[in-house]
């Protein structure tokens, strides 16, 4: 990969960063993007770039996420940033007439529309429930079928929860929640959500080289919620006072069934308490992947005490059902 040219999208959110900077180490890196950071200034929401340069490797990490859309023109921005501004990114790439060696396409593991299950692989039905996985599998599909007429390879890597640095979403929430002593958790909530060290991610992408395929990346260790939390506290150096029983909960999520409106219902408490791990048995196969487990770099006061990302609707990933009974807002259960 050493002296190619590469083109990575969605540069300035977390995860964006931390692909930059790894990928610079190996590669003469342009990004493209809304900030006027980016080498090239676009908004693939509305606008198709210009590439004048030709580019060895496309790393497309822009996407829209950590919102909860609330009306229709919401719903059509997941439409119009995750799946129409993948179309105009591939346009361009047509227009400029030299097809990269690799395409890598940074997705998630919402595409699946599940809220539970044990070690899923790759080829688990894809049944996208929300208006970002629906989007998010719709570029999948345009990435795959413009690949193959163009022959160039594509890689997809379905994530989960990425830890890294200061992550934003739903870890953010839970952080400050403790930092104020408003976290309120699940006693002994064992369930299990898979999640990916973000600095590994990014290492991975350099050996894709000639790879591909789609692909889970987890730690494999498949943290409880429970661990998470603890993890979290210790690194901010915090108590975790607060903590009710499932069985209280479930009381109140049939009640939450029968009020319109209510933050906690059935469905939401599922979310919150069901184990949804995904199996990277693949990845470890074809592509040597060997990650290292999450809860230390959680654990880490490092990870906190960082600036939060510049927060950019076309940049940032958060597949993960949030407990959100630790949030400073009434309980909810976002778009995973």
């Amino acid at each position: 990969m050493d002296n190619s040219r590469l083109l990575l999208t969605g540069a300035s959110g977390f995860l964006g960063r931390i692909l930059h900077a790894e990928l610079m180490r190996h590669s003469d890196v342009s990004t493209l993007g809304r900030n006027a950071g980016n080498n090239l200034v676009v908004d693939l929401a509305t606008e198709c770039p210009t590439l004048s340069t030709p580019f060895d490797w496309v790393v497309h990490n822009a996407g829209k996420a950590h919102t909860i859309p609330r009306t229709e023109p919401e719903k059509q921005a997941f439409l119009d940033i995750n799946y129409h501004g993948t179309l105009r990114l591939l346009e361009a790439i047509d227009r400029a007439g030299h097809w990269p060696r690799c395409f890598v396409f940074i997705s998630t593991v919402a595409v699946y529309g599940l809220d539970e299950g044990i070690d899923l692989p790759e080829t688990t039905p894809l049944l996208a429930q929300t208006p970002y996985a629906q989007s998010k599998l719709a570029a999948e599909q345009a990435i795959q079928e413009w690949g193959d007429r163009r022959g160039v390879p594509v890689v997809i890597l379905r994530l989960p929860l990425v830890v890294g640095p200061h992550p934003p979403g739903n870890l953010h929430k839970m952080s400050e929640a403790i930092k104020k002593g408003r976290y309120i958790r699940i006693h002994h909530n064992q369930a299990r959500k898979s999640a990916v060290n973000a600095e590994d991610v990014a290492q991975l992408i350099p050996s894709l080289i000639g790879k591909s395929g789609i692909y889970h990346l987890t730690d494999g260790a498949h943290p409880t919620f429970e661990s998470i939390e603890t993890a979290m506290a210790q690194a901010l150096q915090k108590t975790l006072h607060w903590s009710l029983p499932l069985s209280l909960l479930r009381a109140c999520a049939r009640l939450g069934d029968y009020v319109p409106g209510c933050p906690l219902d059935t469905a939401a408490l599922r979310k919150i308490t069901a184990s949804l791990t995904f199996n990277d048995a693949k990845a470890r196969a074809e592509l040597g992947w060997n990650p290292r487990p999450v809860l230390p770099v959680l654990a880490d006061p490092a990870t906190w005490n960082l600036p939060l990302a510049t927060h950019d609707p076309l940049a940032t990933h958060d597949p993960w059902p949030p407990t959100t009974l630790g949030h400073p807002r009434p309980l909810a259960t976002p778009d995973p």
